[in-house]
Order: C-alpha cells, then structure tokens, then sequence
C-alpha cells in the first residue's frame, strides 16, 4: 500500500493543474437544482475522455460511471459529488466569476466535482493495481427537495451491485486547505421546512378596530415557535427553529389581509422530529384562532439526519491520517446544516467528511452558501487523492 499511496499523490500533485482548470469552468458555468443539463453534459465529455463507462440521466441530470479494477466483482465502493449551484450573486471578483447572473456555486459543488473527476483520473490510471470496482456518483439537485439523492436511488444508483460503502466529501471553509475532517455516528441535522399563511381582514392603517391585523398576529406566531426549542425540547437533544422570511404586502397606512412566514426545521431525532411538526401546526393555527384569524401551515418533509457509519468512519480517519498525516485529519463536533447524502448512508455504510478550502492569505474564508465564498484550490490536490485514497483502501479491507 506504500508504493500506491506515493503514486497517488504523484498523480495529485500532476493533475492538479488539469482539475483547477476544470473547477474553474464549472465555477464560471453554475446552474441551479434540476437544471444541471450542461454541467452534466461537461462531466460526461470528461468522464469519455478517461474512458470511464458511465449512464447520463439518472435520477434527472445525474450521472453514474464506473471503474473497474483486478477482480472487479470483489467489491464495490461509491464515491458521491453534488452538481447543482445556489440562486447568489457572486460578488467576487475574478477572472473565472460565475457567467450566469444570479447563480453560483456558493456552497463549493464546483470542487466536490473537480475532486471526484480528478479521484476518477488517479484510480483510472492505477486500475491495475487495486482490486474491485469504484461507483462514481455525480449527484444533481442537491439543495432543493426531494434532493437528487432520492431519485438517483430510486433510479437505482444502489443496486446492482449494492455498494459495500459509500463516501461523500463537502468542502469546509473553516478549515485550512490541505486538511480534512470527520465525525463517527450523528453529524448532520435532518431538515423540513414550513410555510404559514396568516389569514386576517384588511384595512386602513388608522382604523385597527376595523381589521383583523394579521401581522400582530404573525408576530405573535412567530414568538410562539420559539418556545417548541426554549421549553418543549429536551434540553440535550440539539434542535433548531428558524423563521427566515416574514412578508406582509402592506404600506404604512394599509393593514394587508395576509402575512406569510417561512422557516426550517432541524434536529436529530426522528420522534421527536415528527413532535416539533405537530407543535407548529397546534401553535400557528391556535394564536391566529384565539385572535380571530385563520393559518394555513404546510409543512415541507426534507432529508432525515447524516449517520456516519462508526466502522468505515474509523477506518476512513485511520486512512487519511496516514495518508495525510495526524495533524492534518481533525475530528469534527456535529453539525445543524442538512444534507441528502443521508439518503444514501439509510442504505449503505456511508462517511460524510469534509475538505479543508480555507486560506486567510489570501482572503478565502467566507461561510459557504455566502456571495464572497471561494475556496483555496490546493485542495484540488489535496481532496481527490483522498478520495481515491479512501477508497482504495476500503476495496482492500479484509472484512
């Protein structure tokens, strides 16, 4: 494994160039979920370059290679990058700044991309000297529900054969470029969102006793939900409520006849998931009753929570320190973001890990889904010989 692990960061530190060149034009050419037609059609030319058979169209715009080994029915393990983009104006400003107004790649799918593309050129090029079969998923619609994840299973993306494991890798702004991370068990949130519609009677600013005023209503829901994660939930079970738009079409002397909110919903218990949806509907539909209104409340079912598998996230870690070294793998603390590649760890042993792209020198550290975000492109080295690294290493594992 010694003399594969040097040639694999050989082959990083070749093709590093190439992948650059590669996360620059999928940077430049963003397109937001189920949308994805061209950035598809740019990962299959790649993909027909390296001679990588591979299905267009699954599960959407998805697509699905594969890369076979010595004794290529041994073992199977996948590998997963998201394609799709966010609707942001890219404020940066540089040569490779997103052409498609209103849309970039804020949350850095353009390098999970380029890293799975540059994994699939390393394990290409090695295929004779590991054994068993590598699944490339290129994964369309990851930040809009359902989630691309679900389609691309039901257009069976899993099966035939079922994968022994699956790795994902997600870029990390706030660690340094040239480290990764990982978390055992629990590590990310599921996530519903709600929209309620608060139903009053409009009328003239100066005349309230007239109106049903559905904004003091809305503001009495909206301090109401706060209170299902201050004194309904267990304090040690990690819950979050947010409402991140309330919008009334008023003016300053008109009391408009609706007030709508929107927010998310994330925790890690599927009970108590399920208790926190009942409590919304109780609540928002009780104040706007007791205050002579009506609420329609409906509520949006998301991605369930991130299990990383406790064994292949322990070999997974174990692998890349020594591949990496000790100080360049962290542990990580759980995280209240969302993801669908839960989806795919329901199915399969999966390890959610993340990719250091931060760098202060150069000005690359705002939070991802921000109009600033960028990311130090030596994890272009760093991120696709890990991937082909872990699973490399997880074909040869005897059990």
């Amino acid at each position: 494994m010694k003399n594969i692990k040097l040639k694999i960061k050989g082959l990083a530190a070749e093709y590093k160039p190439e992948l650059i060149a590669i996360r620059r034009h999928l940077h430049q050419h963003p397109e937001l979920s189920k949308q994805e037609k061209e950035t598809a059609a740019f990962i299959s030319s790649e993909l027909a370059k390296l001679d990588v058979p591979h299905k267009t169209n699954v599960g959407g715009y998805g697509i699905v290679g594969e890369i076979k080994g010595r004794n290529p029915e041994k073992k199977l393990i996948a590998l997963r990058a998201d394609m799709d983009a966010l609707p942001i104006f890219e404020a940066n400003e540089l040569p490779y700044k997103s052409l498609n107004e209103g849309v970039m790649h804020a949350c850095g799918h353009d390098v999970h991309m380029a890293s799975l593309l540059g994994a699939a050129r390393i394990l290409k090029k090695l295929e004779k000297e590991w054994e068993g079969s590598v699944r490339l998923i290129f994964q369309p619609s990851e930040e809009e529900y359902p989630g691309g994840a679900s389609l691309m299973i039901k257009d069976g993306v899993l099966e035939n054969p079922k994968p022994a494991a699956i790795f994902g890798q997600h870029v990390y702004p706030e660690m340094p470029a040239g480290k990764v991370g990982m978390k055992a068990g629990k590590y990310m949130a599921s996530t519903d969102e709600f929209y309620i519609t608060v139903k009053g009677k409009g009328g003239h600013g100066a005349l309230p006793d007239q109106v049903i005023d559905p904004i003091v209503i809305a503001a009495q829901i909206v301090i109401g939900l706060q209170q299902i994660v201050s004194r309904k939930a267990f304090p040690g079970m990690p819950t979050v409520l947010t409402i991140g738009k309330l919008e009334a079409k008023g003016r300053t002397n008109i009391i408009p006849s609706e007030a709508k909110m929107v927010g998310i919903i994330r925790t890690f218990n599927e009970d108590w998931r399920a208790e926190i949806k009942k409590q919304i509907t109780q609540i928002a539909k009780g104040i706007a009753q007791a205050m002579g209104a009506e609420a329609d409340v409906f509520i949006d079912q998301g991605y369930p929570f991130v299990v990383n598998d406790d064994a292949l996230t322990d070999r997974a870690f174990k692998a890349a320190a020594d591949f990496l070294g000790e100080e360049q793998v962290e542990e990580l603390e759980f995280r209240m973001t969302a993801e669908d590649f839960a989806y795919y760890s329901q199915q399969v042993p999966g390890c959610f890990y993340r990719l250091g792209t931060r760098n202060d020198q150069l000005g690359m550290n705002s939070p991802l889904h921000s109009d600033t975000f960028n990311a130090d492109e030596d994890s272009l080295e760093t991120g696709p010989a890990v991937m082909a690294w872990l699973a490399i290493n997880e074909l040869m594992e005897k059990k």
